[in-house]
């Protein structure tokens, strides 16, 4: 239920804010979001599986207090970052 280390890597490099950053809420919520459409992707076919629901809807609330920090100290970065992954609010 987890992204690949390739994926996770491609993710770093893309919503990175400079050389080197792996911790940025960016690069944060491109992760949980990666994360998040895959087990959205596994709940198809494995409907009863409550534990790793569980799991879904913590990683869904972890991206959304990320998103509302983002939006706090700057709303253009927020808004540019849920275009970029294509999030709705």
């Amino acid at each position: 239920m987890s992204i690949t280390p390739e994926l996770k890597a491609q993710l770093i490099k893309e919503y990175a804010t400079k050389a080197g950053d792996t911790g940025s809420p960016e690069v944060q919520v491109a992760i949980l979001s990666s994360r998040i459409a895959t087990l959205t992707e596994h709940f198809k076919d494995h409907k009863k599986d409550n534990h790793s629901r569980r799991g879904l809807l913590m990683m869904v609330a972890q991206r959304r207090k990320l998103l509302d920090y983002v939006k706090g100290k700057n709303e253009e970065r927020y808004q540019s970052l849920i275009t970029r992954l294509g999030i709705r609010r």
